[in-house]
């Protein structure tokens, strides 16, 4: 963005400015610590000039807003035209009391619903099997038939709401029930919005909820993928989530490597079958997590865009903008929050979220003060709702398009970011995968590298944070004497006999016969390799319950349980 002759001069300039101006003020003075670091210990320089990008085109790296790279965002006006999407995270009890908690988070403004599940749903079994006992309820909605599902959406259009599901071993049965509902009321299947998790390749990474091997996990998904793109448009089928890989604790670098390596897996997989790139990339979508260092979250954000289209461009052959616009939601990080001074968090938060906005998120969710404690109370809910408002109406983050373009330490840390990124990348797609990012993914699982690499990152991080090199305001500096049992929100101890019972009159009154009906017609569509989607959305319809549909899944394909020795 420099000719040489600026930069020699910057260059005399700032040799001049070390002598004259800094080294005094360092001689005499010095600075608070021998080295400055992001959260995933990145250096970071004390001063950043045109000399640190001096290799960037601006073109090529950086553009304009809605054109290629979109390092600068995926659309031309991005907030000034829409605001991101308000989602918070909800989930617990019965489907009534969630849907108590939806209907409040809708009169309080916010824009998109986002489901949690109890374990329970999250493993595909049903509240009265006995793996479930004290766990109804507890983390998230229990949802074990259609009957459910209609309890969580009652009084709520699914043609004005868009919903996000955070779930992925039954992610299927989850869609097909959403799809059932929409046909019960009415709305066309191409109208209804929303996002499904569905990310299994994480699962075997980071977060550890599976059922069946990688493999079929995987042939899962990319059903799912394909059905959306024929038959729900509007609705996301996967998002690929970096944000467990975050939490599991790796580095910046790493979450945003493992995600895309893991978004390319899925992309090959779905042309390994024959589908367009054009026809079901643009249904893809990412989820990130937004941690404590705001510049180096803002550099990951741009970087994942930039990476992204040259990818889909480079690899994979896709022509349409939308194909190669990285879009996602962001969390901010729970890891970062603290039980000792839980209002502390709003600041943490508050952070979180201004650099997902500084970033170019499409949805976000700020997390609840009081969630290193238990499940949010409503205050709590209110507050994080609050934050995301306000940083929206008030403190001008939302007018300028991306604001921190053209920073030279932003543009800086994009550069590394995506440079210490690729390096992952190309190391799984070719060292692992011979090739292919897909089969260098499944072998990276098999063989714990992926594992490996984020239990490294977070062991360093801890000795940081055990020697102080990294501090945590209010836990290992300027603690206080506090009240160690504060109040926080209590699922009833009674969920779980209220749950199983609902489920007992759901099966008293359907019909036992079409339900097996549609169990041995799902068994041969499994058997015969075709897409299991419609015969899940029939299987749901007859009110099957998810451990029901789940376990046929099992029987075909085995536990990956009892194999599962890298985790």
């Amino acid at each position: 963005m420099f000719d040489e002759s600026d930069l020699q001069r910057i260059r005399e300039q700032k040799d001049e400015w070390e002598a004259e101006t800094l080294d005094p003020v360092l001689d005499a003075y010095g600075e608070r610590k021998e080295q400055f670091a992001t959260v995933s210990n990145l250096d970071v320089d004390r001063l950043y000039t045109p000399l640190d990008v001096d290799d960037v085109d601006y073109e090529e790296d950086i553009g304009f807003p809605g054109e290629e790279p979109f390092t600068r965002g995926v659309y031309p006006t991005m907030y000034r035209g829409r605001q991101w999407t308000m989602r918070q995270f909800a989930g617990f009890g019965t489907a009534d009391e969630t849907n108590e908690r939806f209907h409040y988070l809708i009169d309080e403004g916010q824009t998109g619903l986002s489901t949690a599940f109890d374990m329970p749903t999250l493993m595909g079994i049903d509240s009265d099997d006995v793996m479930a006992d004290g766990e109804v309820g507890k983390e998230g909605v229990a949802v074990d038939t259609l009957a459910d599902m209609e309890r969580l959406f009652d009084g709520i259009d699914l043609g004005e709401v868009s919903t996000s599901f955070t779930i992925n071993p039954s992610a299927p049965v989850i869609y097909a029930m959403y799809i059932a509902l929409a046909d019960q009321q009415g709305v066309p299947r191409e109208e209804i919005r929303g996002t499904l998790q569905n990310d299994m390749f994480k699962e075997f990474i980071a977060q550890k909820e599976w059922v069946i091997p990688p493999e079929p996990s995987l042939k899962l998904v990319t059903d799912t993928i394909e059905f959306a793109s024929q038959e729900t448009p509007k609705f996301k089928p996967i998002s690929v989530s970096g944000y467990h890989i975050r939490e599991a604790g790796s580095t910046a670098v790493q979450e945003l490597a493992f995600t895309l390596a893991d978004g390319f897996a899925y992309v090959e997989d779905c042309l390994n079958r024959g589908l367009e790139v054009d026809e079901f990339a643009p249904q893809l979508s990412f989820f990130f997590n937004s941690h404590n260092s705001m510049f180096e979250e803002i550099a990951k954000f741009r970087a994942a865009r930039r990476i992204y289209a040259r990818v889909m461009d480079d690899w994979y052959d896709a022509e349409a903008d939308a194909s190669k616009q990285l879009k996602f939601h962001t969390q901010t990080a729970g890891q970062s929050l603290t039980a000792q001074q839980p209002l502390n968090n709003i600041v943490r938060v508050t952070i979180q979220a201004l650099a997902g906005v500084l970033g170019g998120t499409q949805s976000l969710h700020t997390n609840s003060f009081d969630e290193a404690l238990a499940l949010p109370s409503e205050q709590a809910v209110r507050v994080a709702l609050r934050t995301q408002q306000i940083i929206a109406e008030e403190s001008g983050a939302a007018d300028i398009v991306d604001p921190m373009g053209g920073s030279f330490a932003i543009e800086s840390l994009t550069d590394e970011v995506e440079e210490k990124a690729m390096a992952y990348i190309n190391h799984i797609r070719d060292e692992l995968g011979d090739g292919s990012v897909r089969d260098g993914v499944i072998q990276g699982i098999q063989d714990g590298y992926f594992q490996r690499e984020i239990q490294d990152a977070a062991y360093e991080y801890q000795q940081r944070v055990e020697s102080e090199e990294e501090v945590m305001v209010g836990v290992n500096k300027y603690t206080v004497e506090e009240d160690t049992e504060p109040e926080i929100l209590t699922v009833d101890e009674d969920v779980q006999e209220r749950q199983r019972d609902k489920l007992a009159t759901a099966k008293a009154e359907r019909d036992d016969a079409a339900v097996e009906a549609a169990l041995d017609e799902l068994q041969q569509v499994i058997t015969n390799g075709g897409n299991v989607m419609p015969v899940i959305i029939d299987a749901v319809k007859a009110y099957a319950t998810m451990g029901e549909i789940m376990a046929v899944f099992e029987a075909e394909y085995g536990s990956y349980q009892e194999t599962a020795s890298v985790a």
